[in-house]
C-alpha cells in the first residue's frame, strides 16, 4: 500500500457512514474566481461527469435524461468527493441543458438543469463546468448537410466560419444564461474517423472555401493538395477555431476557467499549436501520466493538468491514483461514466461498502475516487448500514 495513502487512515477511521450522509471534502477554491486567482489555495482538481452524451453506444436522444435533478446530481458528486462537477451546456445531440435562448433546449427539460447545478454547485464549494462538443453535433449536421459527414458518432464537422458563428453564439448563451465555472471543450479535431490509418477528407464544397480562407490561395483541385499542404491546412482549421471561442469566452468572461479534453495528446493536427498556452486546464483522456508530462513543456504557466479514468482507456485506477499522488508535478483526476442507475450511477456509499477489486469498468474507477477524493485509504471498506 502507498504510504501516502496509508498515512490517512487515521482520519477514515473517524468517518460516519450512516444514512445518506456526505463525505465532503474540504473546500478547494474560493467560487467565481479564475484558476490563475485561486492556484496558490486550490488542491488537487477532484472532478467527474455523469456523461449524458451516450447510450447503447451512440449519442443519446434529444430528451434522454431529460427530467434528470440538479439536486441528485450535486448531492452524487458532493458524496464522491469532488470539488469541480462537469455537466452540460450544450450535449453531441445539439440540445442545450439550460433554458437557453440560442440553441435548442433538450426537450421535456423539466429544471434548468446547468443553472440549477451551478447555484447548487457553489454552495458545496465545488466548481461546475459546461461541456461543448467541438467536432460533432447532430443537429447541426442534420441541419447543414453540406457543412457535415453525416453526424456519425465522431467528429464529422468541417470548422467553417458559418459553424463557428454557431458554436460562438452557443458559447456566449450559455455564459451568460447558465454561468458556469468554466467550459469543457472536447473534440476539438477536424472530421475524421478515430482510429483510421489515415486522415479523412472528403473536401466538401465548404472546405474548399476554408482552404482558401487558411491557405490565401485557391483550391488546386483534391489530388494536387500536398501532404504538407494538407497538414497545414488541417493544423490552421484547428487554430481558428481555437481562437475565435477564446475571443468569444474572454469577451464575456475574463474568468470563465477553459478546460479541453483531449485524447490524443500526440495528435499531429495539434502538435505545437499556440492555443496550449491559453488554457486554464488540460486533460489527457488516455489517461496516461508521460504523455501528459510531456505536454507541461508546451502549456502555458496557469495550466493545470489532469488525467482521465474511463473504461475506454483501461488504465488500473490504483495505479494511476498512486501515480498522481506520487508526481513530481501538480496533476489533477477526472473521470465520467454514463448513467446507469436512472439518470445517475449507483449511491458513493455502495462502492465504499465492498474492495476495489470486486468491481470492473467504470464502477471500480468510481470506487476508487470515492476512497481518494474523500482522503480515505484505497483499502478501505464501509461497514454496511
Amino acid at each position: 500500500m502507498d504510504t501516502t495513502l496509508s498515512s490517512r487512515r487515521c482520519f477514515m477511521k473517524n468517518i460516519a457512514l450512516a444514512g445518506a450522509a456526505s463525505l465532503l471534502p474540504t473546500p478547494m477554491f474560493s467560487a467565481g474566481a479564475t484558476a490563475a486567482d485561486n492556484a496558490s489555495a486550490r488542491k488537487r482538481i477532484q472532478a467527474f461527469c455523469i456523461d449524458f452524451n451516450w447510450t447503447g453506444g451512440k449519442f443519446a436522444k434529444p430528451g434522454h435524461w431529460a427530467d434528470a435533478s440538479p439536486q441528485e446530481h450535486i448531492q452524487w458528486y458532493k458524496d464522491l468527493g469532488c470539488n469541480a462537477a462537469h455537466s452540460f451546456c450544450v450535449s453531441c445531440n445539439g440540445y442545450a441543458w439550460y433554458r437557453s435562448g440560442f440553441a435548442p433546449e433538450q426537450p421535456g427539460l423539466r429544471h434548468d438543469f446547468l443553472t440549477e447545478m451551478v447555484r447548487l454547485g457553489h454552495k458545496a464549494n465545488m466548481e461546475v463546468f459546461g461541456y461543448f462538443c467541438i467536432g460533432a453535433n447532430s443537429l447541426w449536421g442534420q441541419t447543414h448537410p453540406e457543412e457535415s459527414y453525416g453526424a456519425p458518432t465522431h467528429p464529422h464537422i468541417p470548422l467553417t466560419n458559418r459553424y463557428l458563428d454557431y458554436l460562438c453564439n452557443s458559447v456566449e448563451d450559455a455564459l451568460r444564461r447558465a454561468g458556469p465555472d468554466g467550459l469543457h471543450l472536447d473534440w476539438l479535431w477536424n472530421p475524421q474517423f478515430l482510429g483510421a490509418g489515415k486522415p479523412l477528407c472528403k473536401w466538401l464544397k465548404c472546405e474548399r472555401e476554408m482552404y482558401k480562407e487558411l491557405m490565401n490561395e485557391n483550391f488546386p483541385d483534391a489530388e494536387k493538395v500536398l501532404p504538407e499542404q494538407f497538414a497545414l491546412f488541417r493544423k490552421r482549421a484547428i487554430n481558428r477555431c481555437w481562437e475565435r471561442l477564446y475571443e468569444r469566452v474572454r469577451s464575456v468572461s475574463k474568468k470563465c476557467i477553459l478546460w479541453l479534453t483531449c485524447n490524443n495528446l500526440a495528435g499531429t493536427d495539434i502538435q505545437g499549436a499556440p492555443f496550449f498556452r491559453q488554457l486554464d486546464q488540460l486533460l489527457g483522456e488516455d489517461g496516461g501520466i508521460a504523455a501528459l508530462k510531456k505536454s507541461a513543456k508546451q502549456v502555458g504557466k496557469q495550466t493545470r493538468l489532469l488525467t482521465c479514468l474511463a473504461a475506454w482507456n483501461g488504465r488500473d485506477p490504483v495505479k494511476t491514483v498512486n501515480e498522481v499522488l506520487s508526481s513530481e508535478i501538480d496533476i489533477g483526476l477526472y473521470g465520467f461514466a454514463a448513467p446507469t442507475r436512472g439518470d445517475l450511477c449507483p449511491p458513493v456509499r455502495g462502492y465504499l461498502e465492498k474492495p476495489i477489486s470486486v468491481f470492473r469498468g467504470n464502477d471500480r474507477n468510481i470506487a476508487t475516487y470515492a476512497r481518494a477524493f474523500n482522503g480515505l485509504s484505497l483499502d478501505y471498506i464501509a461497514k454496511p448500514a
